[in-house]
């Protein structure tokens, strides 16, 4: 089983990342593997509203995006990091976010998924909210923790003496361990998949 973790940070080693590996080396610790991928610092074009990526389900601009959705079909789980920008998600997560779930959902529904947000000090809170939303309207499956899935600090040594932060994180990670035995023994069980039914869209002007 393998858990695939997004550090929506232009910072490959900063706060976010900090809190991402307590995870993963959690993680790790109870057999499940991991891997980190960085958003970085490279332009990330935002969503063009084309709807050409409903047939293939990838991105007609080859960059991350479609990187992260291809590793996402191998991966049983996801956690999404992402630093405190303006009391946000940075930019560059919400437009990888926005691109990647419209584009590539089949890839993450019905799969465990976290999110970690790093501050300095303020703006955790609006920023979780912010991202849970996209798990949850992706079908994704919510890994709970003790507290709300964050991390304080200015720099990494910071985060490194948040001691309730990295405690949340790692019990997101032996949370998201112990829910992902729990499918793989369903799925050993012939327990089978929910039934989807087609779409229904409703407009409030007619």
């Amino acid at each position: 089983m393998k858990v695939l973790l997004i550090n929506g940070s232009p910072h490959t080693s900063g706060c976010t990342y900090t809190a991402l590996s307590e995870v993963a080396s959690t993680l790790n610790a109870h057999g499940i593997e991991t891997e980190i991928l960085h958003v970085g610092v490279r332009p990330v074009i935002s969503c063009q509203a084309c709807g050409l990526c409903k047939k293939e389900h990838r991105c007609i601009h080859n960059d991350i995006v479609n990187l992260i959705i291809e590793k996402a079909e191998e991966a049983d789980g996801f956690i999404f990091g992402s630093p405190v920008h303006y009391a946000a998600a940075s930019g560059a997560m919400t437009t990888v976010m926005d691109r990647v779930l419209y584009a590539g959902s089949p890839a993450f529904a019905y799969k465990p998924a976290a999110v970690v947000v790093s501050a300095r000090r303020g703006g955790c809170s609006a920023t979780y909210d912010q991202l849970n939303k996209y798990i949850g309207i992706s079908r994704m499956i919510a890994v709970p923790s003790q507290y709300w899935n964050m991390v304080h600090g200015a720099t990494a040594e910071d985060v490194a003496r948040d001691e309730e932060g990295l405690q949340t994180m790692r019990t997101i990670g032996r949370n998201m361990a112990w829910l992902l035995r729990l499918l793989e023994n369903g799925k050993k069980s012939g327990i089978p998949m929910p039934d989807d039914e087609p779409v229904i869209r409703t407009n409030f002007i007619r």
